[in-house]
Order: C-alpha cells, then structure tokens, then sequence
C-alpha cells in the first residue's frame, strides 16, 4: 500500500490544490470550509506522505503523476506502441544539410553572481 492510498478524498482535494498553487484561503473557498479545517488537513496528509512542508507536498504530487495523481491506479497505462506499428520516420531539412559554422546561435555565459562592495569588504 502506497502512503497516498491512506489519504482521504478531502486531504488529497487539499494536497491537489496546494499542487496548483493556491493558498489556504483559496482552498477554504474552494473546499468550503475554514482556513483551519484546511490547515489540519495539511497536517494530517504531511504525517502520511512524510513531507515537511506545502513545497515538499506538491513535489510529492508532481513526482506521482500531478494531474494524474488523483486518478484510480486500477485503469492501466494505455499500451505502449511497437516499433513494427510505427509509421516510418521521415528525414527532416536539418539532418540532410549540415550546420554553417557562421550559424547564428547564441553561445552561453557563464552566470557571474553580482555581489555588492559593500558585503565582500564586511
């Protein structure tokens, strides 16, 4: 048994949308309840998945399917396509000419961190 298979119906409404982003007022409203039904709910479903924190929770969605997540693990994943079934892979422009050295991509830098004077003199 998976530790999300122990959550109720509300707390993984909850969990789903701190996922999107909203706040506990925005749930509240959404759930129909209070700030602290909701805030509860937080705190028994971190308890059962063993997270720490609202960005803990919704990387804990998103690593297990996000939208996906709340949907009934019974329906399995459609099957996936044989190389014979595939349809032939047609050759692009790009793989048939090869790239100009004047190609006018731009070239990365290197990230410099802007430190103030004032912090590396202290």
């Amino acid at each position: 048994m998976q530790p999300c298979d122990r959550l109720t119906a509300k707390e993984i409404q909850v969990a789903m949308l701190v996922w999107e982003g909203q706040t506990n007022r925005e749930i509240a409203s959404v759930v129909g309840t209070t700030e602290q039904v909701i805030k509860n709910y937080l705190r028994n479903t971190f308890d059962k998945l063993g997270v720490w924190s609202r960005l803990e929770l919704a990387l804990y969605v998103a690593a297990h399917g996000g939208a996906l997540w709340r949907t009934p693990a019974a329906s399995p994943p459609p099957a996936a396509q044989s190389i014979a079934d595939a349809p032939p892979r047609q050759q692009t422009a790009d793989r048939e000419r090869p790239h100009d050295k004047d190609d006018q991509r731009t070239s990365r830098v290197p990230y410099k961190a802007k430190v103030s004077p004032r912090l590396i003199s202290a």
